[in-house]
């Protein structure tokens, strides 16, 4: 039976490692992946899958007011899919989680959704909230936080190295901007 999982950390927990890592184990075993990435991240070009450690995949993209269960059934006509991949799977939307659930309950084929848990205040992603909320299957990766507890918080930074407290939730960067910690440094970042 076909599930949805959703594997959630902070930044730099190695979720699109885990996602390449995935990929390729179905591929080397002669299987075909889909693999989604959000047009929102640029940050190694659009339509790439790229983690910290050098690996690349070329991803199909995928806007917020695409259907994923069309994009998915369409490119599983074509040739059978055997899994299906979501990198930053924060940027989904309640719709598209939704869609996803149909992929594996219709279409038969598993989801692993890879995202972050929360935003830079502490607040739910749409698309976190809504795999938390239905996914089969959670499962946690880990962060480390610089005094070496696990990170589960986001801090965002200015260009000055002041810890922003507001602001729009998305803002595509990596380390030049965040910074993954603790509750308990979170909190002193944001609230102290």
């Amino acid at each position: 039976m076909a599930k949805l999982y959703f594997y959630y950390s902070s930044m730099n927990a190695g979720k699109s490692t885990a996602l390449l890592q995935s990929s390729y184990n179905y591929r080397e075993r002669g299987m075909r992946t889909l693999v989604l990435a959000p047009d929102l991240d640029d940050r190694y070009g659009v339509g790439k899958v790229t983690s910290r450690i050098g690996i690349t995949v070329e991803a199909t993209i995928f806007r917020t007011e695409d259907d994923l269960l069309t994009i998915v059934a369409s490119g599983h006509e074509s040739a059978a899919l055997s899994c299906v991949l979501i990198d930053e799977a924060q940027f989904l939307t309640r719709e598209q989680v939704f869609q996803l659930s149909e992929v594996t309950d219709k279409l038969g084929i598993p989801v692993l959704a890879y995202g972050l848990r929360t935003d830079f205040r502490g607040e739910p992603f749409e698309g976190s909230k809504y795999l938390l909320a239905w996914a089969d299957n959670l499962n946690e990766l880990k962060a480390i936080c610089h005094c070496g507890r696990k990170a589960t918080m986001v801090v965002r930074f200015d260009a000055d190295g002041n810890a922003v407290r507001e602001g729009s939730q998305i803002e595509i960067g990596g380390n030049d901007r965040y910074v993954s910690v603790c509750r308990k440094h979170f909190k002193e970042k944001l609230y102290d």
